[in-house]
């Protein structure tokens, strides 16, 4: 039988590793609507929107799955961290995107504090 501590370790885990899958997925069916998000110094547009898909997915697969997930939470800590540095920091300075600049980057931070947690940083 399951104890408590396993179960509530396990669903934790779980609802960490959601928004990354889903986040991954959207990243694969809405590329092109999302390039405007990477930043214009940045060559290879709508790439790097497929990459970090494939880096969410497969952070969230690793939480699923329970397998390598320290050095998957690391890695979505340093993209993450991207997010806020390249993406979410500009936008709060731009009139246009700050009205969902400052939620997106407490949704990140947010995330960031549950993987760094994962990561046993």
């Amino acid at each position: 039988m399951m104890n408590m501590k396993c179960l509530t370790t396990t669903c934790a885990r779980f609802l960490c590793g959601i928004p990354f899958f889903v986040f991954g997925i959207f990243h694969f069916l809405r590329g092109p609507e999302m390039v405007g998000t990477v930043p214009a110094w940045l060559p290879g547009g709508v790439i790097w929107v497929y990459f970090t898909g494939l880096l969410l997915f497969l952070g969230g697969l690793s939480l699923f799955i329970n397998k390598h997930t320290a050095l998957a939470c690391k890695i979505l800590a340093l993209l993450l961290l991207s997010f806020v540095a390249f993406i979410h920091i500009p936008a709060i300075m731009d009139p246009n995107t700050r009205g969902m600049a400052l939620p997106n980057l407490l949704k990140d931070l947010g995330l960031l504090g549950a993987v760094l947690t994962w990561a046993g940083i």
